[in-house]
């Protein structure tokens, strides 16, 4: 009856052994075939001048609200290329609906401007 048992063990004992020589041959081929990794000097792209700063560095706060602004005209302009499509179709309604929509843009814009988001100083 020993002999049985020992016998029922030796697939799982030789897929262990396997499975430890695979993975022992996978990390010494990791580590064999490893990059020095040295940082990259790069040249200056497009413009020819070094640059004065890393290209991930913050911006300066006084720049959020142009970007909200460009952002608020860039929905506009969203909103009024499919509107040119239907305002055929649609009629009277579209037109007053796209003016509503203008003069509230253009209210957004008024108040930015009366908060100073276009003074640089």
């Amino acid at each position: 009856m020993e002999s049985s048992e020992s016998s029922d063990w030796q697939p799982v004992l030789t897929l262990l052994v396997l499975l430890v020589a695979a993975v022992v041959l996978l990390h010494a081929v990791s580590i064999a075939l490893r990059a020095i990794r040295e940082p990259l000097h790069t040249g200056p792209f497009g413009g020819g001048l070094e640059p004065q700063e890393h290209a991930l560095s913050r911006f300066h706060v006084r720049w959020y609200p142009v970007t909200m602004i460009f952002l608020a005209f860039d929905m506009e302009m969203l909103f009024m290329y499919p509107w040119t499509k239907v305002v055929s179709a649609v009629g009277t309604s579209a037109v007053v609906e796209m003016f509503l929509f203008l003069g509230v843009l253009f209210a957004g814009v008024g108040y930015a401007w009366r908060e100073g988001a276009f003074r640089w100083s």
